[in-house]
C-alpha cells in the first residue's frame, strides 16, 4: 500500500476529487493549510498598510491506496491540478505498513 499526500491550489480540489473518483478512489482526506516553497508569499495592501503574506492557503489531500492504483492516481492529480504556474503543489509517495479499520478490524487493502 502507499499514501499519496498532495498539496494543490485550493481551487482544484472538485476537479481532482472528481477525476480520481473515475478510477475508483472513494475516499480521501482533505486539511486546508498554509504554505510557501519557491514563490515564497505575497505581499497585500490592509487599510493602506502594504503587509507582507509569507503563507499561501493550500489544500493538502491524503489518499492511502492498493500499489497497483498508484500510478493512475498521481497521473489524474498532475493532469488536474496543473495550471502551469507557480504555486502549482507538490505530491509525495510513502510506503504503508499496514492500514486498520477500526470497526471490523480488517486489515491491509481491505481496510481501505
Amino acid at each position: 500500500m502507499k499514501k499519496i499526500e498532495a498539496i494543490i491550489k485550493p481551487f482544484k480540489i472538485e476537479e481532482i476529487k472528481n477525476s480520481l473518483a473515475q478510477i475508483g478512489v472513494l475516499g480521501m482526506t482533505v486539511t486546508y493549510v498554509e504554505g510557501f516553497g519557491s514563490q515564497g508569499g505575497h505581499t497585500e495592501i490592509y487599510r493602506t498598510t502594504e503587509i507582507s503574506v509569507n503563507f499561501v492557503p493550500k489544500i493538502k489531500i491524503e489518499i492511502v491506496l492498493d500499489d497497483f492504483k498508484v500510478n493512475e492516481a498521481i497521473s489524474a492529480i498532475v493532469q488536474h491540478a496543473k495550471t502551469d504556474t507557480i504555486g502549482d503543489g507538490k505530491i509525495f509517495i510513502y510506503n504503508i505498513e499496514n492500514a486498520i479499520r477500526i470497526r471490523t478490524g480488517e486489515e491491509g487493502i481491505s481496510a481501505l
